[in-house]
């Protein structure tokens, strides 16, 4: 094979990682215009992260000539990097997701380096099919999921290809990479909404200024949801009446006395299931099982649930004020009681309860009615005629499919609700099948407004490639289809009501479907959370800022066989493990969508259910146990990798996210994951060899050490190149070997900054198995003394031992090992001896290290509030690295970052294995799940830079961190 010339490109070598990190965890806040408001998908990638991704994996590195054995200007490359760095700084930022002067500046950068690699192998004898100077490979992502890849690829000027085996994955993703720019600049045809009219009373005349990129489409999105809320109304809004404040319920509530007599509409009906009691006394009675009788804990606001009691029987009170304190816990009792009967106070256990339902015997019974006020929610008793309209409604249709055998995710079927259609009350069964059939009432009246305004029409649908008014009708029909999605996640028994925030808790709060068993019952036609006009609406701006450039195709293709990769760039985000079942979960959307979008899309929509075999998760009880379920995983993932290997272009490194939890496991050789190292394995396996590891922290920044978790970086991307053909095999003690000679040079560079932001401590033990990797990956073996391969378990080991074995001081070793034991908590005495003597100091010699107090046989370490303000490293005989640490935590927190760099000067000598040992102790706590005690690491981590600064104001030179295994 003729060689290729192979650039290193900028993720290979160094990235802008804080600038990344924040603006993706920022992203997950934004909620008007994201594309994710368009269709709910699990575990979706940040929008940033995917951009500065594929960027970072298609420009050259400034020092690619030196990579590829030539000199190269070290100054200058330096600073070229920062330059790329702060485009990427640019680029990342949620206001720039359409600014054209940045993302112009990013493809120019784009092209630069793609015409320097085409220029490298003009000579190659496939350079006019692999290089071309004058057309940039396409991009695919062979897992699509929820489009963000994609979407961003193309946003970055090239062709994007996406694939998925799951329908839903698939029409997301047509929905936002191929749909805009087919229809893009096109006028709007549907009539403009009276002001009179829709959910937002106002007029949509001059809604935009001109109907560039897919604003057309978006304006019809709006226009025609409106007509289609309107015909609902018309057909089924009897079903959701008003409720009317009365002089009675004044008389009762004074604080309703400014809605007397006026009609307000009702946002939520709020539900509690109910069985008949145990208690044979009362078994004719339905009782109860109520999580909470709280309607709203806001201060000042307060509303809570009054179950009034009348001999035998009970009704539900809605009062104002302090609750009592039985009322947050409802009818609970403890997990192992389940609940108690509200009449008799016997128990109500989850056995009794599984029975019940699983006979067909739990009901429901209205708590408390949620309308809309003045000055926000207003909370009502039920009415009797609010009981009676809900159980009016007779509907004609229900989804018949079970729901999965999935026990880990699928709580409902033990209680009964075991198919998809015993998810939604009939009432919602009758809004969600109303709003279906409009679809395709509305694909008609848009086409025929289409030819109408002029719009010419070649008669060929969308999923045949048309642009004419019949594929334009479709693709309105599948935005609007997408909005009943949105009104199905929060209108079923499913969805809860946060009392804390006087809103829906949508079905999919995670990626599973719970037990729920206090339910809020939304009004789609109401102007809040759960209505249909808030999911068109909020759908439309989603559509309003997709791409209008640019192609954009997506396929339904299993990732082990397609052959879209083909010289492409790939950057990818396959299923983790066993974490998410896609397949499973996405049913929920797919019965009512079929139901729509079956005319559009036959072969998309052929099958009753999203399919299931070949959907690469580990589900034990689809493949009958967990062995099985793992090889069948590592099977089809290494199928699917080898795939990608084969296919992607040899010109770039392929990217793989992976959502990773560090400490999954633990045993003798540290901590593991699983689904992490099978995912691994499968990846090395497949040909692949890892040029890189990038955590990308996707959650807010309170979420980083949460109280009593383990929070880690939400994913890793791996960066990787095939590994050559004739690669060695190699001995353990030489791994080892190569691992210290390449490790401690990598750990200096990720905690001091180097060519990077510095790593932060959450971070660092995903961030170290990039270079470690590099070095296994590369061989196509490393070779135990036995004869066998090492496993990828073994390597992982091994490269994250690296990170806990410092040469430390006797005493700090001592206090490592205590701390690791028994953290802040006291220990016997005689214990504390034994460990001392192994670590070489005494019981003596830490007391007066002072990092030990010792008292009535116990031994404890002494925390860094209860060190001495006046400590001097200069006059301290026995200065423990433990000791120094825990003074700079002191200072910083009780007189900031001067104070500590001030300290840190007059210890010159130990700043590299302070660095150390910080770093250590978060991971250390990070591992035990001590989410409180690592914060302090973690704070000290986020201020070092300020620290050293301050101190080499001072006087003090930095010190590289130098360590070995």
């Amino acid at each position: 094979m003729y060689p290729i010339k192979t650039p290193k490109k900028l993720i290979e070598v160094a990235l802008p990682l804080d600038a990344i990190n924040a603006a993706a965890a920022r992203e997950k806040s934004i909620r008007h215009g994201h594309p994710s408001t368009l269709h709910l998908w699990w575990a979706r990638r940040p929008l940033a992260a995917a951009r500065a991704v594929i960027f970072a994996q298609m420009v050259n590195d400034p020092g690619f000539e030196r990579h590829l054995g030539r000199g190269v200007n070290k100054e200058k490359a330096a600073a070229e990097r920062e330059r790329l760095f702060k485009i990427i700084e640019e680029l990342v930022q949620w206001e720039n997701t359409n600014n054209e002067e940045v993302l112009e500046r990013a493809r120019a950068e784009i092209w630069k380096s793609w015409r320097e690699t085409c220029e490298l192998n003009k000579a190659h004898p496939q350079a006019a099919e692999l290089f071309n100077p004058e057309k940039l490979p396409g991009f695919h992502d062979p897992f699509a999921g929820g489009g963000a890849l994609p979407l961003e690829a193309q946003r970055l000027g090239l062709e994007s290809y996406a694939s998925d085996l799951n329908p839903v994955a698939v029409t997301i993703n047509k929905a936002m990479i191929e749909i805009p720019p087919k229809f893009a600049g096109r006028v709007p045809v549907g009539p403009e909404i009276d002001a009179d009219k829709g959910s937002k009373k106002r007029s949509t005349r001059d809604a935009f200024e001109d109907w560039s990129g897919a604003r057309g489409l978006a304006e019809d999105v709006r226009r025609y949801g409106a007509w289609m809320r309107e015909q609902a109304q018309q057909r089924i809004g009897h079903l959701y009446p008003k409720i009317e404040v009365t002089a009675e319920m004044v008389a009762e509530r004074p604080d309703l006395a400014q809605y007397q007599g006026e009609k307000l509409t009702v946002i939520a009906w709020l539900w509690a299931r109910t069985v008949k009691s145990p208690n044979p006394a009362f078994s004719h009675a339905e009782v109860p099982l109520a999580s909470t009788f709280i309607l709203s804990s806001k201060a000042g606001k307060e509303s809570y649930v009054d179950p009034v009691i009348e001999g035998d029987s009970y009704r539900f009170e809605v009062r104002v004020g302090t609750p009592p304190a039985s009322a947050k816990g409802g009818t609970t009792a403890g997990k192992r009681s389940a609940f108690i009967c509200l009449l008799s106070g016997v128990p109500v256990d989850y056995n009794y309860i599984r029975a019940e339902g699983q006979a067909g015997r739990m009901g429901q019974r209205l708590m408390a009615v949620v309308a809309e006020g003045a000055r926000g929610r207003v909370y009502l008793s039920p009415t009797q005629e609010q009981i009676d309209v809900a159980g009016s409604a007779q509907p004609d249709w229900a989804p018949e499919m079970d729901l999965p055998n999935n026990p880990r995710d699928f709580k409902t079927p033990n209680y009964g609700l075991g198919k998809f259609g015993d998810l939604f009350t009939p009432r919602q069964l009758v809004a969600l099948s109303t709003f279906t059939d409009l679809v395709q009432e509305a694909i008609t009246r848009v086409r025929e407004d289409a030819l109408a305004a002029g719009m010419s029409d070649d008669g060929v649908g969308l999923d045949q490639g048309g642009t004419g008014a019949t594929a334009y009708a479709q693709a309105l029909g599948v935005y609007l289809a997408f909005a009943i999605s949105k009104v199905s996640n929060i209108g079923s028994t499913v969805a809860s009501w946060m009392n804390d925030r006087g809103a829906f808790r949508e079905t999919f709060a995670r990626q599973a479907i719970p037990m729920v068993w206090d339910f809020a019952e939304a009004n789609p036609f109401a102007d809040a959370g759960g209505s249909f006009a808030t999911a068109i609406d909020k759908g439309a701006m989603a559509v309003r800022d997709l791409p209008e450039d640019g192609k954009g195709q997506v396929f339904q293709q299993d990732a082990q066989t397609q052959v879209i990769s083909q010289n492409k760039l790939i950057s990818t985000d396959p299923p983790y493990y066993d974490n998410i079942g896609y397949a499973d979960l996405s049913d929920f959307f797919y019965v009512w969508l079929r139901r729509s979008l079956r005319p559009i899309f036959p072969n998309l929509y052929a099958t009753l259910a999203v399919p299931k075999a070949e959907e690469l998760v580990a589900t034990p009880y689809r493949h009958g146990s967990k062995d099985k379920a793992e090889a069948f995983f590592l099977d089809g993932m290494t199928s699917a990798m080898h795939n990608l290997a084969e296919q992607a272009h040899l010109a770039f490194p392929v990217t793989i996210y992976y959502a990773f939890k560090q400490s999954e496991t633990k045993d003798d050789g540290g901590t593991s994951s699983t689904g992490w190292e099978t995912f691994l394995a499968a990846v090395l396996k497949a040909g692949f060899a890892l040029t890189g590891t990038w955590p990308m922290r996707t959650e807010g920044a309170g979420r980083l050490i949460g109280k009593g978790t383990n929070a880690l970086a939400s994913s890793i991307v791996l960066v990787c190149r095939p590994r050559t053909a004739d690669a060695p095999t190699i001995s353990r003690r030489d791994f080892i070997r190569e691992l210290n000679a390449t490790l401690p040079d990598a750990l200096a560079d990720m905690t001091r900054g180097g060519i990077n932001s510095p790593v932060a401590p959450v971070d660092l033990s995903q961030a170290i198995i990039g270079p470690g990797m590099e070095v296994f990956s590369k061989y196509s073996a490393v070779i135990e003394a036995n004869g066998k391969p090492m496993t990828v378990r073994t390597a992982l080991q091994l490269i994250n031992r690296f990170i806990g074995e410092d040469d430390f001081d006797h005493d700090t070793q001592f206090c490592l090992a205590w701390f690791e034991q028994h953290g802040w908590a006291e220990g016997k005495y005689g214990d504390a001896d034994v460990l001392a003597r192994a670590k070489g100091t005494s019981v003596g010699g830490l007391i007066e290290a002072g990092v030990v107090d010792s008292a009535g046989g116990d031994l404890r370490l002494l925390k860094w509030a209860e060190m001495p303000r006046d400590w001097s490293p200069e006059n301290d005989s026995r200065l423990a690295v433990w000791e120094g640490l825990h003074q700079l935590i002191r200072a910083l927190n009780q007189d900031g970052e001067s104070a500590a760099g001030a300290l840190l000067a007059r210890m010159p000598d130990k700043t590299a294995s302070l660095n150390a040992l910080m770093y250590r102790l978060y991971t250390l706590c990070e591992r035990q799940g001590w989410a409180e005690e690592a914060r302090a690491y973690n704070e000290l981590q986020g201020a070092w830079a300020g620290i050293e600064l301050a101190s080499q104001e001072i006087g003090h030179s930095n010190t590289q961190v130098q360590m070995d295994i």
